[in-house]
């Protein structure tokens, strides 16, 4: 499909004005697809989470669920084509080529782009992890089409149109965004914002193969050797099973002491909101909110937290929040499954003595049971 095809009349302002007959180039646009993020062997689960999320969507709109395999002739691209189907999709589009063993912008953004031309899907999803952000806004700005980026909701409108929903004005507002006369409607959603399905033993169904119409001579960027990342040890907020928080209600830096004592007397990830990071009292590795992590540990405890959208949008997903604040009216009580009404400085070394004297170190994990 050329750029001229993808042409739509401009609509009016506001939504209301949008709201018309999709143009006919578009009408035939069908399917739900996701991006099966595959970096040196590893699919990441991101990918998983937004192919429950997908199947949700295609049910809705009754079409096909769909994964997007990307890498390199070998073993671990047909793993991950049968890990797609393992987690719920119907088909498989795959584009096997040396030239996408590594991330690079040009090469995948061709082989998306070539394989939106060809089978045309209603909705494309990834991940907004490092390569998803990138790939999403160039596959986006190629296609001309609307992408809507860091995703806390996806759900479809009445007429069939996507609608997603994300923070806006530094997390103080949140808004649904529609792409009406534009097809692929495109969205980022981040690491745990949605939950991980159940994965089925399921045989590999169909898998349509598409050849990479691009040679190395093609591609700026060249691969010259691989540096594994120095910060990889740094805090894994995101896929932890207990995490403890601390705010501004904190008080001073040193009472971060607190906090980190918890969390290590019951095996957490220590963490804090966005205004610790601010005034450099925590590394911005260890912020949870909708500009930090996004977490869904099964035990959250946020330790003088207000709970504002920006950080509620990044917790809410958590199988239990205790929340300990001072303010009987702080947001954070209108989402937390617990809220206990304290001094948090007095309250955290009492709760640490307490599980000290009653975990053992070998029953600590028990909390994530």
């Amino acid at each position: 499909m050329s750029s001229a095809n993808r042409e739509a009349p401009r609509p009016a302002s506001g939504r209301a004005g949008t709201k018309k007959e999709l143009p006919d180039h578009f009408k035939n646009y069908r399917h739900v697809w996701v991006f099966i993020e595959l970096e040196r062997g590893q699919v990441h689960p991101v990918s998983f989470e937004l192919l429950g999320e997908g199947r949700k969507l295609a049910d809705k709109l009754g079409v096909a669920l769909a994964g997007i395999v990307l890498g390199p002739p070998g073993e671990t691209t047909q793993s991950a084509v049968a890990e797609a189907f393992a987690y719920g999709a119907d088909l498989v589009y795959n584009v096997e080529a040396p030239l996408l063993a590594d991330y690079r912008n040009e090469p995948f953004t061709k082989a998306m782009t070539d394989l939106v031309d060809a089978h045309k899907p209603e909705i494309l999803l990834l991940g907004a992890t490092t390569l998803g952000r990138d790939l999403a806004g160039s596959v986006a700005t190629t296609l001309k089409t609307g992408l809507t980026a860091d995703c806390t909701e996806l759900d479809v409108d009445m007429d069939g149109s996507l609608a997603a929903t994300r923070p806006t004005f530094g997390g103080s507002l949140l808004c649904t965004i529609y792409t009406l006369n534009y097809r692929p409607q495109m969205a980022t959603v981040r690491p745990r914002v949605m939950p991980m399905p159940r994965r089925m033993d399921r045989p590999v169904g169909r898998v349509i193969r598409h050849q990479l119409s691009v040679a190395e001579d093609d591609i700026v960027t060249k691969i010259l050797g691989f540096l594994p990342d120095s910060q990889s040890g740094k805090a894994n907020l995101a896929y932890a099973d207990v995490v403890v928080a601390g705010g501004l209600g904190l008080g001073a830096a040193e009472n971060l002491q607190l906090v980190k004592d918890l969390a290590r007397a019951i095996g957490a990830e220590h963490g804090c909101s966005r205004p610790l990071v601010q005034k450099g009292w925590l590394s911005a590795d260890r912020q949870i909110g909708q500009t930090g992590k996004t977490i869904r540990p099964k035990l959250y405890i946020a330790a003088g937290i207000s709970g504002a959208i920006q950080h509620r949008v990044g917790v809410e997903g958590a199988d239990l929040i205790v929340a300990i604040n001072t303010d009987p009216n702080a947001p954070i009580f209108d989402f937390a499954h617990l809220g206990i009404i304290t001094d948090a400085i007095r309250f955290l070394p009492a709760l640490t003595e307490a599980f000290t004297r009653r975990l053992s170190p070998h029953s600590r994990d028990k909390l994530a049971n």
